[in-house]
C-alpha cells in the first residue's frame, strides 16, 4: 500500500530520517575504512524512566521482565514468586502498594511516546496477591550481628526499614503509639482503599522475621530518648505526620472545624460512622478526596443529638451507635480548593470517582473565614474566588460567597508531634537530615518519612530502605559512602550469572597456551597483565551505567512497537445513588494471563529484551546470539568484532537502547 510522504512524517511512524535528508553525517566518514572500524557496539544497561520515577527505587523493569516469561525463575521456583522476590527487595508491601501508590513510575514510562503507559501497579498488584494467597514467607537473615536498633514510628518508613536492617541481621524494635503497625496505611487511607486484612498480611510477614513492637508507646512521653540509646545502637526516627494543620483563617476554632487526618483516623479507628447533612471539605490533594469520599459514604442520620455530632466523635469524647448507621441518609459534600479541578495535586482518576459519587468540586477559591453561630459552631465557610494574573493566583475582590456546611474539614498539611523530642525540630515542624537521612551532629540517628516531608507512601518506603543501608555501615564501623545520583534497584547481571552457574572465574594471568587456544596465535608474544574477550575472568562487553543514566525515549527505537490495549483492571464504578454505605473494595486483580499480557508491553528500556533485530540486521553477521549453555538476561548477543565494521545498523534497529556505540572511543 503507497502513502504519501506527509503520512510517512507523522510521529507514529518514527522516521529517523525525513525526505531529502541525505547528509553524510561526521562519523560515518570514519567507518567504512577497509582495515578497520571507528566505533563498534557495546551493550550499556541503563535506569529506565520508570524505575527512574519510584520513589522506591523497585526494579520494575526487572519483575515485568519475570512475569512476562524473558528472565526465567531459578529451577523449582514459580514465576509469580520469582517476580515477589525481586519487587521486594525493595518494597514490601506489593499488595498495598499495587492498589493505592499513584504510580509516578507509569507517568514516566516510555511507553507513553507509543500508545499507553504500562500498567505496572496492575502487575504489582496482581504479585502481591499471589504471595498473599500463597503465604509466601521473607527469607530470615542467615546469621545475626548482635546489634540493636530501635524504630520510632510502625509505618511506611518504620517497617521498611526494620524489614531491610531485619534483612541485615540486625535485632529491631518498632516504638508505636497507636494500637497496631501500619500508620498512615492504616489510620490514614480508608479501608475500602487499602483491605486490613491485606495490610495485616504484609506487616506480620515483616514481624515474622523476629522484628520486636512496643505498641501503645509513645516515644518522648511513656519512654525517653535516653532511655532508647542506653538499650540500642542506633535510632530510626520515622514519627510520621500524622497531626493535621488546622485551617488558618477567623472562625476556626469552631469545634465543628476539624482536620482532615483527625477525621480519618476517627473513622479509620471505627469510631465515626455518620457525618453532617452538608460537609465542607478544603484541600485538593489525596487526603482531602479520601476525606470527602468517606463522607459521602458515611451519610448524616437526620435527628442527631448533641452526642451524635461528628465532632464530638472526631475529637475523641463518644463513638457512635453502630445502631443508628442504617438510617444514614446522603450528605451533601462540598471540595473546595485553591487549585482548579485540572491542577488539583490528587491524583487525576481519583478526582474523577469522586465526581462521579456525587461530590461537588469547586475549585480556584480560597478559604477566607469560617461563619459562626450564635452556639459556636460552624454554620458555614466563607470562600473568595481567585483569578490568575501575571502566571499567580490572586483573591477577587468582592466575589465572597458563603459555602453552609454543619462539618468543615481542612485537609491542607500535616504536621508532626515532637512532644519529648522537640530538640529535632529544624523550626519547620519537620527533621532536616543528609543524603543518607542521618540526622546531622548525631551520629547514631536517623530518619525517614514524613517527617521529612510529607510525599508519598511509596516516598517513605524508600527512605527506609536508603536509611537502612546508613544504619547498616553505621553500625559496622564503615564511613556512610554518597549515594548514587540515580538511587534504586538495578537488575544484577553478576547474580544472574550466579544464578545460572557462569560466575566469572578468579582472575589470573594469562598463559601463552591459553592465549594461543583463545587468539590462535602462531609464536609466542608476551604475556603480562593481558585479557582476551573470550577469557573467563571477566564480563566483556557490557557497561552498567543505571546508577547515573536514565535512558530517555529518543534512545528507543519506538518503530519497533505497535500499539496495544492497555490491560486494565476491573472496578467497581459507584455513583452518587450508590455510593452510601459502599465500603467494600472497589479494585480487582488482573488474572494470570492479563498480567503476563501487561507485562509483555513493557519496552525492557535499557536492557535487552531478546528481539534478534541486532542479529537479523547484521550485514556483516558480527552480532550472534550468545551460545545457549552460556546465556542468561542481559547477555543474549555478543559481537565477533572480526566483523564488525562499526557501521551503526544494530545501535539503530535496537528498541531497547541496549546497544550503544561506544567503543572505540
Amino acid at each position: 500500500m503507497s502513502v504519501t510522504s506527509e503520512d510517512m512524517n507523522k510521529s507514529m511512524n518514527f522516521r529517523r530520517y525525513k525526505d531529502g535528508d541525505n547528509r553524510v553525517r561526521s562519523w560515518q566518514d570514519q567507518i567504512f575504512q577497509a582495515g578497520w572500524s571507528h566505533k563498534c557496539p557495546t551493550y550499556v544497561q541503563a535506569t529506565p524512566p520508570c524505575q527512574g520515577s519510584c520513589p522506591a527505587g523497585e526494579d520494575i523493569r526487572g519483575y515485568l521482565n519475570i512475569v512476562r516469561g524473558m528472565e526465567k525463575a531459578p529451577s523449582g521456583m514459580e514465576m509469580q514468586e520469582y517476580a515477589f522476590r525481586r519487587l521486594t527487595e525493595a518494597n514490601p508491601f506489593p499488595a498495598v502498594m499495587g492498589r493505592v501508590c499513584p504510580a509516578p513510575c507509569e507517568s514516566g514510562c516510555n511507553r507513553n511516546e507509543v500508545d499507553d503507559r504500562v500498567g505496572i501497579n496492575s502487575v504489582e498488584h496482581y504479585i502481591g496477591e499471589y504471595a498473599i494467597a500463597k503465604g509466601l514467607k521473607f527469607a530470615k537473615p542467615e546469621k545475626e550481628s548482635g546489634k540493636k536498633v530501635a524504630i520510632i514510628g510502625g509505618g511506611p518508613a518504620g517497617l521498611s526499614a526494620a524489614y531491610q536492617l531485619r534483612l541485615k541481621g540486625h535485632g529491631v524494635t518498632i516504638f508505636d503509639e497507636h494500637e497496631l503497625l501500619g500508620g498512615m496505611m492504616r489510620y490514614g487511607i480508608p479501608g475500602f482503599r487499602t483491605p486490613r486484612d491485606v495490610l495485616d498480611a504484609e506487616v506480620q510477614r515483616i514481624l515474622d522475621l523476629g522484628v520486636e513492637t512496643k505498641l501503645g508507646v509513645h516515644v518522648g512521653k511513656d519512654v525517653t530518648l535516653e532511655q532508647l540509646e542506653k538499650e540500642f545502637d542506633a535510632i530510626f526516627v520515622a514519627l510520621g505526620a500524622q497531626a493535621g494543620r488546622p485551617l488558618p483563617v477567623p472562625g476556626a476554632e469552631a469545634p465543628n472545624c476539624v482536620t482532615g487526618m483527625a477525621f480519618l483516623r476517627a473513622f479509620n479507628e471505627g469510631r465515626l460512622r455518620y457525618v453532617g447533612k452538608r460537609v465542607v471539605v478544603i484541600g485538593g490533594g489525596d487526603t482531602s478526596i479520601d476525606v470527602a469520599t468517606v463522607a459521602r459514604r458515611l451519610g448524616h442520620i437526620k435527628t442527631e443529638h448533641e452526642k451524635d455530632r461528628p465532632d464530638y466523635v472526631i475529637q475523641g469524647q463518644v463513638a457512635h451507635d453502630v445502631g443508628k448507621v442504617a438510617a444514614a441518609e446522603g450528605a451533601e459534600v462540598v471540595l473546595v480548593s485553591r487549585a482548579t479541578i485540572d491542577k488539583m495535586a490528587a491524583a487525576k482518576h481519583e478526582v474523577e470517582e469522586a465526581l462521579a459519587e456525587g461530590i461537588n468540586i469547586t475549585g480556584g477559591v480560597t478559604p477566607v473565614e469560617v461563619v459562626v453561630g450564635a452556639d459556636g459552631r460552624a454554620t458555614g465557610l466563607k470562600v473568595r474566588k481567585l483569578e490568575v494574573q501575571g502566571g499567580k493566583q490572586v483573591e477577587v475582590e468582592g466575589s465572597d460567597y458563603v459555602i453552609e456546611a454543619d462539618l468543615i474539614v481542612a485537609a491542607i498539611g500535616q504536621a508532626v508531634d515532637f512532644t519529648g523530642m522537640e530538640w529535632m525540630d529544624n523550626g519547620k515542624g519537620l527533621i532536616s537530615a543528609t543524603k543518607n537521612y542521618q540526622i546531622a551532629g548525631k551520629p547514631n540517628y536517623f530518619v525517614g518519612g514524613d517527617v521529612l516531608k510529607p510525599h508519598l507512601l511509596t516516598t517513605a518506603i524508600g527512605h527506609g530502605a536508603i536509611a537502612a543501608d546508613g544504619i547498616d555501615r553505621y553500625l559496622n564501623g564503615e564511613e556512610l559512602e554518597k549515594r548514587p545520583k540515580i538511587d534504586v534497584h538495578y537488575f544484577d547481571l553478576m547474580r544472574k550469572l550466579h544464578e545460572a552457574g557462569q560466575d566469572p572465574e578468579e582472575f589470573h594471568t594469562l598463559t601463552k597456551e591459553e592465549i594461543r587456544k583463545a587468539e590462535g596465535f602462531a609464536k609466542e608474544i608476551d604475556l603480562g597483565l593481558r585479557g582476551t574477550s573470550s577469557a573467563k575472568f571477566a564480563v566483556h562487553n557490557f557497561e552498567n551505567r543505571a546508577d547515573k543514566f536514565v535512558i530517555p525515549a529518543d534512545e528507543l527505537f519506538l518503530g519497533h512497537f505497535t500499539a496495544v490495549p492497555r490491560n486494565k483492571r476491573g472496578y467497581i464504578t459507584l455513583d452518587s445513588a450508590t455510593v452510601l454505605g459502599h465500603f467494600e473494595e472497589r479494585l480487582s486483580a488482573l488474572d494470570d494471563k492479563q498480567a503476563v499480557a501487561e507485562a509483555k508491553r513493557c519496552m525492557s528500556c535499557g536492557l535487552c529484551f531478546e528481539c534478534d533485530n541486532c542479529v537479523v540486521y547484521c550485514p556483516q553477521t558480527a552480532v550472534k546470539k550468545t551460545p545457549k549453555k552460556e546465556a542468561t538476561t542481559g547477555r543474549y548477543v555478543y559481537t565477533d568484532y572480526d566483523r564488525c565494521i562499526g557501521c551503526h545498523i544494530c545501535a539503530d534497529v535496537c528498541p531497547t537502547g541496549y546497544i550503544q556505540m561506544g567503543l572505540g572511543d
